[in-house]
């Protein structure tokens, strides 16, 4: 018999679309729903944060939802605000904020396993690999930023595009499930994760994450495997992941791209105002493997 979830959605029509996706894609997972907490094996509470009595409304539903079934995944609006769900209701099963159905889902999965799939499920959560089966590549965003004279790759890959930090994490999950003990950090920039989102917070595991470089390594850190930072440049912040490598969060390994050798070349790049990137440096106590574009 097919997992049953109960739901509660509150607040402004922009949260009832939510709602919708969200059931849709319980539907398309095979999940069916309940229309009673009793019914229910879990209970998603869709919130509202936008006033003081949206606030007590939804922590109300979130105490009711606890009281008459216990276990309740969160999301909306007030899930973006910080702590003030998990201080009311420190027993919900995971927070998300707004528009998250990735996010939701992910924390169905964690506590309701998926129906099987006859169509799908021949493909496992981790995908097809062509690395062995000890290490994987993880690729955090596409294209670049910069218009290095010398380089080709923003022509053919585009600006940059950083992924999610919610699916760059599930990603690492699965890998590390699936028997990867190395997962390799690669983009064109590494450096510059999450400037096109402006760093902006995503949820993983229930709680807040911003998509930076640095709260990525910490998180990937706490997987129990190797982590080895590929392509990254020396932008200012790189510093601030040392300390991380001093306590084995991830490996003391940069891989630090060198440029070029030319100086009419490194001269042009200047010309056309391209950042601090046209030489590299690897920062102090780290290794780095040097490779030419």
């Amino acid at each position: 018999m097919p997992s049953r979830i109960g739901f509660v959605s509150l607040g402004c029509p922009k949260a009832l679309v939510d709602s919708v996706r969200i059931l849709t894609q319980l539907r398309a997972e095979g999940y069916d729903t309940a229309p009673d907490y009793g019914g229910a094996d879990l209970v998603i509470v869709n919130t509202c944060g936008f006033i003081d009595a949206a606030v007590e409304e939804s922590l109300g539903a979130i105490g009711e939802a606890l009281s008459e079934n216990g276990k309740v995944i969160v999301t909306g609006c007030l899930g973006a605000k910080q702590g003030v769900v998990q201080a009311a209701h420190p027993s919900v099963l995971a927070v998300t904020g707004p528009h998250d159905t990735e996010g939701v889902m992910r924390a169905v999965h964690a506590h309701l396993p998926r129906p099987h799939d006859p169509y799908v499920d021949l493909v496992p959560p981790q995908g097809v690999r062509l690395t062995p089966q000890h290490y994987a590549y993880l690729k955090i965003s596409e294209g670049c930023n910069h218009r290095c004279s010398f380089c080709v790759i923003p022509s053919m890959r585009g600006d940059l595009v950083s992924r999610p930090v919610g699916a760059v994490m599930q990603e690492a999950e699965n890998l590390v499930r699936a028997g990867v003990k190395e997962l390799l950090v690669i983009s064109q920039d590494t450096s510059a994760y999450g400037v096109d989102l402006k760093y902006r917070t995503g949820f993983w595991q229930g709680r807040p994450l911003k998509t930076r470089m640095f709260e990525l390594c910490r998180a990937l850190g706490e997987l129990g495997v190797w982590v080895r930072l590929h392509y990254v440049y020396p932008y200012p912040h790189v510093d601030d992941v040392i300390p991380l490598m001093a306590d084995g969060k991830i490996l003391p390994y940069l891989d630090v791209p060198f440029q070029h050798a030319s100086a009419r070349i490194l001269g042009s790049c200047g010309a056309r105002r391209a950042p601090k990137r046209c030489s590299s440096a690897s920062p102090r106590g780290a290794r780095s493997a040097r490779r030419s574009r």
